[in-house]
């Protein structure tokens, strides 16, 4: 085996694996002991899962995440929807244990108005910045045509006959 070809089959190899890797890491957060044994209520748990935010990860939600507290997020899910809760009453309940924040997708309250608006209003920020300092920049670049004194002085100190008064001397 030639060393290109050596080095090709290790490309592919890692190319494959980190494929797998990617394909597979949000499957590895759901631990098999974890699953319940009723698929209908299991796929619940999987919904309501993908909707809760795991308080470690940020942006990660619980079905993702393979962090302690989402083990624990995900087992509560289970144990609430084993109880008979339905899906809004499971939500209402991580809810008033953890705030909105847990959402993914918090409601539009005055609560939750920074979340939604804030992007927003820093964008708007940024333009209006952006503008300032453009139209500023534009205006400190126009300068006023040279006198007549100016274009005289400039001629001498560049050693340059006067435009309109010959190339004699």
């Amino acid at each position: 085996m030639t060393r290109r070809s050596r080095t090709a089959a290790l490309l592919t190899a890692l190319s494959v694996f980190a494929a797998v890797m990617v394909v597979s890491g949000p499957a590895l957060a759901i631990r098999p002991d974890e699953m319940l044994a009723n698929p209908k209520l299991e796929a619940r748990a999987r919904q309501i899962d993908k909707e809760l935010r795991c308080l470690v990860c940020q942006n990660e939600s619980i079905d993702d995440s393979d962090a302690d507290l989402a083990h624990d997020l995900r087992l509560l899910v289970r144990r609430r929807l084993l109880a008979g809760d339905t899906d809004a009453q499971v939500k209402q309940y991580v809810v008033a244990r953890y705030g909105d924040y847990v959402l993914l997708k918090p409601p539009f309250d005055p609560e939750t108005w920074l979340l939604w608006l804030g992007p927003l209003a820093l964008f708007g920020a940024a333009a209006a910045a952006a503008t300032v300092y453009f139209r500023r920049n534009h205006a400190a670049s126009q300068v006023a045509p040279l006198s007549a004194e100016e274009h005289a002085r400039l001629a001498e100190l560049l050693g340059i006959s006067q435009p309109g008064k010959g190339d004699r001397e």
